[in-house]
């Protein structure tokens, strides 16, 4: 559980540029679709993708002893509680300013972990690293959204506990590994539950008779948002703690503000500066701490002197 494969470490970066695009697709959504339903319809599309997909492989979803419960459990840490406050939050708040606070995933990961697990106890290695990555996500936002730290409190209190709800997701969705439910199955059986949870709030406080379409380049938002960075990229998140624990699935949170620089240097034409690398730097750092491969590699060299 405490280093990652090339294997784990690829599936990550490709995490980072999927969960990078849902601060923009949310962003889009979100000018003509309400917090409620725009998490309606994102799990409703992406729970119906996945189950088209198991029903193609020739699969049930496997629902052993406990498993009903686990599943709303985790669709209630994992989709229910931080789409909504994300969604809510960001009528009021910056993407951007979004991204920075979702960083602090980690930071809440290593003390969850810590307190709940055995196996992914606090290092002083995982303290520095989250330290160093938190700081150079600040760095790479850059001053200008830092000033925003403040103000619209209770959106930015509200993205401070969808956070706090993903690292207790992140610990809890080890479980199923333990109950031979596959990465898929998890990932379906969770928005499944998201959908059923999700249904009557919608009925209750946004009912669709009372609401105006959603604007076309909404649905396209929505669209992308549901099939690859909800079903998929949950596909491999699950994979990832299975593989790498909790706690390293949970740094995908430090690379997603770099994967948003990147693609609007790429795509939009950009300019990336000196602060950006920066802050690559500092998370690289960051990521190498919580890994502690190479600390390790260095420690005999050190000890022959």
């Amino acid at each position: 559980m405490g280093s990652m494969s090339g294997r784990d470490w690829a599936i990550l970066l490709f995490l980072s540029f999927l969960w990078g695009g849902s601060f923009f697709f949310i962003e889009i959504a979100v000018e003509t679709v309400r917090p409620f339903t725009l998490v309606l319809i994102r799990v409703t599309i992406a729970s119906a993708a996945l189950w088209a997909f198991l029903l193609a492989r020739g699969q049930r979803l496997p629902l052993p002893s406990g498993a009903v419960g686990a599943f709303v459990i985790l669709a209630l840490l994992n989709n229910v509680l931080p789409f909504v406050l994300f969604a809510w939050a960001q009528k009021t708040i910056t993407g951007g300013l979004g991204s920075i606070l979702n960083a602090t995933t980690p930071i809440w990961g290593v003390i969850v972990a810590h307190l709940m697990t055995q196996d992914e106890r606090m290092t002083p290695g995982k303290v520095v690293g989250v330290l160093l990555g938190f700081g150079g996500v600040a760095l790479m936002i850059g001053p200008d959204l830092l000033g925003e730290i403040g103000t619209e409190l209770w959106a930015q209190l509200a993205c401070l506990v969808a956070t706090l709800c993903y690292a207790l997701a992140g610990v809890y969705g080890r479980r199923f590994r333990g109950m031979g439910i596959d990465p898929v199955a998890v990932s379906t059986g969770q928005l499944t539950a998201a959908v059923l949870l999700v249904l009557p709030l919608v009925l209750l406080f946004e009912p669709p008779w009372q609401a105006s379409a959603p604007a076309a380049e909404a649905w396209a938002a929505l669209v992308a948002l549901a099939l690859f960075c909800t079903s998929f990229a949950y596909i491999l998140y699950f994979r990832l703690i299975a593989s790498a624990g909790a706690t390293n699935a949970l740094l995908v949170t430090f690379l997603i503000p770099i994967s948003a620089i990147l693609l609007g240097a790429l795509l939009l034409g950009e300019v990336l500066e000196s602060r950006h690398f920066a802050g690559m730097a500092f998370i690289g750092a960051g990521l190498a701490a919580i890994d502690g491969r190479l600390f390790r590699r260095l420690r005999p060299a050190e000890a022959l002197r």
